[in-house]
């Protein structure tokens, strides 16, 4: 780095000292592996000093904390102050205050279907010209997050409108590295692979997974993750999105068929713990518990990232509990699709600093601040990974950038009554013994309803 550099970064870290008195930076300005020339080139291209930018979103606690922290960087790159309010009742709030004409500046959005919602009827802004070239040109399966992020406007030209800004991912596979060198079981690398490996534990005497969908009136949701997982890896991404919308609909054999993929893991009374009658009534919190008996009472567990929460307590990710990939079928020819989630930012209230605070989430550093504290994941390709607060985010930040598809969870797209309602009752009913073509014709019946 540069004197140069140095120069500036002072001058600016005293007025990041100013803007936040009592809230101390937790990483030094300058300092650590992050990607501070990005940061050093971002705040030589702005001032903004006397301007405000308010941010409303659904992070509030810890990770407001986390975000505030983040954001204060902006503050001592161009002297502009960020105001982040979280709300649990996000979703409500910003339509109000759209409606109302009180909007923010920007939000995070958590759900492309209610940025979609509002982009239609005027009250997000698009991103200027070039924005979806850079997503794609920067992102790991580019175009899918220009894809999320695109929608109509209100004439119904199709409009880039957000950046993504952590990301969640789905497509994981939890498992005891203990227990699988005790029976010498290597990771799979395929789906070929995994299914090999599910009837060779069945054929040791072991039960392969551990499934649950319990979860009070969201019963039946886990395994709508299962059922999107398996359409990425037998279907095209062209087809899941036509799925998502009703354009393929529910009782196509292609959707029959990923609902029988997972059932040919959950509906198999030698490959699940407890049975399949254990499935719809096992809570999804409870479920993974079986990795972690002597002996294991499975050995696998398919959920998103967040599982280790419900682990028991003191376990060490990396030694007693880790996690693969969810693999794709090496006969399909479909890549290494991911499925998960995520937030982005977009403009409700635009403004010269607003423009620029979309520009900032470009810029590596706006990710690190973040993944260094943990609980982040992004797929920037030109971050550093060292950065990420431990292995396991590292290694699941991995698999964000060697995705060559990015999905969103389809339930959380489709229709309420859909998504969450005839689609996680109907996965109740199939591992109950229901046919998935019954199942599929049914959910198709209650969308057909709706519309």
């Amino acid at each position: 780095m540069t004197i140069g550099f140095y120069a500036s970064v002072g001058a600016l870290a005293l007025i990041a000292g100013m803007a936040h008195a009592d809230e101390p930076q937790p990483f030094a300005i300058g300092e650590g592996a992050f990607h501070w020339d990005s940061y050093a080139a971002f705040a030589d291209a702005y001032d903004l000093t006397g301007q405000t930018v308010e941010i409303t979103g659904p992070w509030t606690g810890d990770e407001k904390a986390k975000v505030d922290a983040a954001f204060s960087y902006f503050t001592s790159a161009t002297g502009a102050q960020v105001n982040y309010s979280g709300s649990d009742s996000f979703e409500q709030d910003i339509v109000i205050s759209a409606r109302s004409g009180s909007a923010p500046n920007l939000a995070v959005f958590p759900q492309p279907g209610l940025a979609a919602d509002m982009a239609s009827q005027g009250y997000l802004t698009p991103l200027p010209d070039g924005t979806a070239d850079w997503v794609r040109d920067n992102f790991a399966a580019g175009q899918s997050w220009v894809d999320l992020a695109t929608y109509p406007d209100q004439s119904g030209t199709d409009q880039i409108y957000g950046i993504f800004y952590r990301v969640d991912v789905k497509s994981l596979v939890w498992y005891s590295p203990e227990a699988f060198d005790e029976a010498g079981y290597d990771t799979p690398e395929t789906m070929e692979d995994l299914k090999t490996l599910t009837d060779t534990i069945a054929a040791d005497g072991g039960t392969p997974w551990c499934i649950g969908l319990g979860s009070g009136a969201a019963t039946g949701w886990p395994a709508t993750d299962w059922v999107e997982d398996m359409m990425l890896r037998t279907q095209t991404p062209a087809d899941y999105d036509a799925w998502v919308t009703n354009e393929m609909k529910f009782d196509d054999p292609k959707v029959i068929a990923a609902i029988e993929e997972f059932g040919a893991f959950a509906r198999n009374d030698t490959y699940v713990d407890g049975g399949t009658s254990a499935v719809a009534n096992t809570d999804f919190r409870d479920s993974p518990t079986g990795l972690f008996a002597i002996p294991p009472k499975c050995y696998m567990h398919r959920q998103a990232s967040f599982i280790p929460a419900f682990f028991p307590e003191g376990t060490a990710i990396g030694d007693d509990a880790d996690f693969f990939y969810f693999p794709a079928y090496a006969s399909k020819d479909l890549g290494k699709p991911v499925l998960g989630a995520g937030t982005f930012l977009a403009i409700t209230n635009p403004s010269e600093a607003t423009f620029a605070f979309m520009e900032f989430l470009k810029t590596p550093i706006a990710h690190e601040l973040w993944m260094a504290q943990g609980g982040f994941l992004t797929a920037h390709t030109g971050v550093n990974l060292d950065v990420y607060a431990d292995e396991s985010l590292k290694a699941q930040g991995d698999i964000l950038l060697n995705a060559t598809t990015f999905r969103f969870d389809a339930s959380d797209l489709m229709p309420g009554e859909i998504g969450a309602g005839a689609f996680w009752t109907g996965m109740v009913d199939y591992t109950t013994g229901v046919s998935a073509k019954e199942v599929a014709q049914t959910i198709q019946k209650r969308w057909d309803s709706i519309q």
